[in-house]
C-alpha cells in the first residue's frame, strides 16, 4: 500500500503528548516523515530520547521534553519551550492517556480524579496554552484522542468518562477557537494492537484474532491508522472539517 503525504505539513511545528511510545510514537514518526518539527512530552524518557535521536538521525526536526501531563504548570512551559525552539505550534496533537481497567467497586474518589487528570483535563489546558501560538499563526488544529470506550465500557468506567468527555469538549473548542481559524477535531480509536496493548490485555494470537473477527473489516488495527487520520486533520487538505469525532475501529462491534 502507499499513503498520501502531505505537502502542508512541512516545516509546521507540531505538539504531540504521550509520544514516546505507542500510538503516540506512530503519530510523532508519521508527522516527522511528513517534515514537520515534532516537539512531544512523555514521561518515559529512555523511548522518548531515541526516538527523537532516531528521528534527527533521519534529518527531522525532533524536540523530546519529559513532562507529566497532570502536571499543567509543566505541560504549559513544555508547550511555550516548544513553541520558542521550533516556531508557533501549528498542530497540537492530544494523545497522552491511560486506559487501565478498573472495577466500579473500586473506584475511589482519588482514583477517579487521577482518571480524569491523565485522561481529559491535560486536553483543556494544552489547547488553552496553545490558543495564543495558533491565532498568531492565524490558523491551527488540534486532535484530540478519544476512544470508543466512551460509548460504554464496563471495566473501564472512569476512562470511558474521560473519553466522553474529551467528545464534548472537542466540540465546545470547535466553537470557542473557529473565529480564530483553528480547527478542533477528535479521533475515536478503536482496539489498537500497541505493544502495551498486547502485553497487557491482548496476551496472545488468539485474543488478538477474536477482536480483529468482532471488526467488519478483518485486519489487526495498528498505531500508524490512527496517525495517518491525525495527518490528514492536521493538515490543510482538512481545512474546514471542525468539531467532529472520527473513528478509527475497522468496524468494531
Amino acid at each position: 500500500m502507499s499513503f498520501a503525504a502531505y505537502p502542508s505539513l512541512e516545516a509546521r511545528t507540531v505538539f504531540v503528548s504521550g509520544g514516546a511510545t505507542g500510538i503516540g510514537a506512530d503519530i510523532v514518526r508519521a508527522f516527522a516523515r511528513n517534515h514537520a518539527r515534532v516537539a512531544f512530552v512523555d514521561l518515559q524518557v529512555h523511548e522518548g530520547d531515541a526516538l527523537a535521536a532516531g528521528l534527527m538521525e533521519m534529518g527531522e526536526t525532533a524536540l523530546f521534553l519529559r513532562c507529566d501531563v497532570t502536571d499543567i504548570p509543566a505541560l504549559q512551559a513544555s508547550i511555550a519551550e516548544a513553541g520558542a525552539k521550533l516556531g508557533p505550534i501549528a498542530v497540537l496533537v492530544n494523545n497522552a492517556a491511560n486506559d487501565e481497567r478498573h472495577a466500579v467497586a473500586d473506584v475511589t474518589a482519588d482514583y477517579w480524579d487521577h482518571a480524569q487528570n491523565v485522561n481529559l483535563r491535560h486536553h483543556f489546558f494544552a489547547a488553552q496554552a496553545v490558543h495564543p501560538q495558533m491565532r498568531e499563526l492565524g490558523h491551527g488544529s488540534i486532535v484530540n484522542l478519544s476512544s470508543i470506550a466512551w460509548r460504554g465500557a464496563a471495566e473501564m468506567p472512569a476512562y470511558s468518562a474521560a473519553k466522553a468527555g474529551i467528545i464534548g469538549l472537542t466540540h465546545a473548542l470547535a466553537r470557542a477557537f473557529g473565529p480564530d481559524h483553528i480547527r478542533v477535531n477528535a479521533i475515536e480509536p478503536g482496539a489498537v494492537m500497541t505493544d502495551r496493548q498486547r502485553r497487557l490485555w491482548y496476551k496472545t494470537p488468539e485474543s488478538v484474532a477474536a477482536i480483529v473477527q468482532r471488526q467488519s473489516i478483518k485486519e489487526t488495527l495498528l498505531g500508524d491508522d490512527i496517525a495517518r487520520m491525525a495527518l490528514f486533520l492536521g493538515a490543510d487538505d482538512s481545512r474546514l472539517v471542525t468539531k467532529q469525532s472520527i473513528t478509527v475501529d475497522a468496524g468494531l462491534r
